[in-house]
């Protein structure tokens, strides 16, 4: 299998990473993240839902890589790293009340001398466990554990320009995707279907460069749940007046270009026209303020002040590091656009801007995916940036209608 990257990306982002590391006193690094396994060995596949991790030991070239026995001939496919360094754990390890993959990995970290060592863990990330920290522990007694959730994550947040590359397309899947998406939305037709419609596209790509699923599914609250962002779709079929929030992300090679847009089929509401200048020129305000050397904290500013004026807040983060990733998320969990966030933006940071504003009973969204660029910032989508209307909307479709 051809790497997504060249072998000498890898080794910068190692590099990148022992820096951190000697920085916390770590000498052996545990990443269980699939996305920073992904980063720093190219490691690819849906098995994220047993225990695997990748092993940086601080003086040694090589990471290793440890899973279940079935994944391994996936990792020997998809990373740079020697063969002989993927270990694989039996099969009664997995799902069993009696053994522990991280019994076989404290086994397997003794006997190659790092049992007495400074050991990080990422204790904040969705796929490693108390009882996964308990059993390391339990199997390397004379061993220092120290929290290490953001050291890859932190390298990351500056991508490359291959990187950059990789987003380009992503953010095309997203722009068609959306195409996609809005144009099916019409009173009579069910949610499902459009969100059929979406993940047809996201998956099919562009003529060029196939998609990939992505780290979160469509949403599409509808009506009054879209004061409820992070709803997804039922049967329910959509009804004249009602607005819909889209929120999607094409997905190329793991890296996510989010984008959001608000529908209102028929006529909008009074509210909602009211909203979508106040969200646009606020939008732009931050877009125009973005660039190198400003903090994600003065971003928000920019934002509260041009939404205060018209007499709005927002309580949630206005936006948040975002690239490689898998499910359950697309954001890096690092820099996030918000008030105190001290992040200093540098060339080729990547943010998901999304002002939404929820209220009682509805909602707008409307979402950009910027790259900080020499001089200011740029976004990667080109999907037309305002409240969609679709007043010719009372369509019903009957069960001959597909997805071509």
């Amino acid at each position: 299998m051809v790497l997504p990257f060249d072998i000498l990306e890898y080794h910068q982002r190692i590099k990148g990473t022992k820096e951190r590391m000697a920085e916390k006193g770590i000498d052996v690094l545990l990443i269980t993240d699939p996305a920073n396994m992904n980063y720093l060995s190219g490691y690819d596949a849906w098995s994220f839902y047993v225990h695997q991790m990748l092993v940086i030991v601080i003086d040694e070239p090589q990471p290793i890589w440890i899973g279940r026995y079935q994944d391994a001939n996936g990792a020997r496919a998809t990373t740079w790293i020697y063969d002989e360094n993927v270990i694989a754990y039996p099969d009664y390890y997995v799902h069993s009340d009696t053994y522990h993959p991280m019994d076989f990995i404290a086994e397997i970290l003794t006997q190659i001398g790092q049992g007495r060592r400074s050991i990080g863990v990422e204790m904040d990330h969705y796929y490693f466990t108390g009882m996964a920290l308990e059993r390391l522990k339990k199997g390397m007694p004379n061993a220092q554990f120290k929290d290490a959730s953001l050291i890859v994550n932190c390298v990351r947040m500056v991508k490359s320009d291959q990187e950059i590359e990789y987003m380009k397309r992503a953010a095309a899947i997203a722009d068609l995707a959306m195409t996609r998406g809005v144009e099916s939305i019409c009173a009579g037709r069910r949610e499902c279907d459009t969100a059929a419609e979406i993940y047809y596209q996201l998956i099919k790509g562009t003529p060029e460069h196939g998609g990939e699923y992505p780290a979160i599914v469509p949403l599409l609250p509808t009506g009054d749940h879209t004061s409820i962002p992070h709803l997804t779709w039922s049967d329910r079929p959509f009804v004249d007046g009602s607005p819909v929030i889209v929120e999607l992300a094409g997905c190329y090679k793991r890296y996510h270009v989010p984008l959001a847009r608000t529908v209102a089929i028929g006529e909008p509401s009074q509210k909602l026209e009211i909203l979508a200048p106040v969200v646009l020129e606020g939008i732009q305000n931050v877009l125009e303020a973005a660039k190198p050397g400003v903090t994600c904290s003065d971003l928000e500013a920019v934002w509260a002040k041009s939404i205060k004026k018209h007499g709005f807040e927002k309580e949630a983060r206005l936006g948040y590091s975002v690239g490689l990733n898998y499910p359950p998320d697309w954001g890096e969990h690092t820099a996030s656009i918000r008030r105190g966030d001290m992040t200093v933006l540098q060339p080729n940071m990547t943010f998901h801007l999304i002002p939404g504003l929820w209220f009682d009973y509805d909602g707008i969204e409307i979402s950009e995916t910027f790259r900080v660029t020499e001089k200011g910032c740029e976004r990667f989508t080109t999907y037309p940036q305002e409240l969609i209307v679709k007043r010719e909307s009372s369509i019903l479709l009957n069960s001959s209608d597909q997805i071509s």
